[in-house]
């Protein structure tokens, strides 16, 4: 089992930056493709990001591209997302998710591909 605890939300104004931090234990995700999801009131969850076991593959949705930067330290048993030029269309719950099995997901962007989630992050982008 693995658990993954989000962290580093908040409320910011629109153009501002935030870190969200997500850490695992219970086990290694060394192994394990990661992502970010996030949720907007009224809304479906939604892909935002992904980063290959390695860190040397990454994808992002097309509302994010460009603003915002999945990293991981597997060292550490830990996965980032940096969020720059925030928009307040950005506000909503924001989820850390580990991928099924090990190595590479093949379609990243479907909750399927994952098996662990956390509680998620609230992230609030005011104009």
């Amino acid at each position: 089992q693995v658990q993954l605890v989000e962290s580093g939300g908040g409320l910011v104004q629109a153009g501002g930056s935030l870190r969200l931090s997500c850490a695992a234990s219970g086990r290694t995700i060394s192994r394990n493709a990661m992502g970010w999801f996030r949720q907007a009131p009224g809304k479906e969850r939604e892909f935002v990001a992904y980063i290959n076991w390695s860190g040397s593959a990454t994808y992002y949705a097309d509302s994010v591209k460009g603003r915002f930067t999945i990293s991981r330290d597997n060292a550490k048993n830990t996965v980032y997302l940096q969020m720059n030029s925030l928009k307040p269309e950005d506000t909503a719950v924001y989820y850390c998710t580990a991928g099924r099995g090990v190595g590479n997901l093949a379609t990243p962007y479907f909750e399927d591909e994952y098996e662990y989630w956390g509680q998620g992050t609230q992230v609030t982008v005011s104009s």
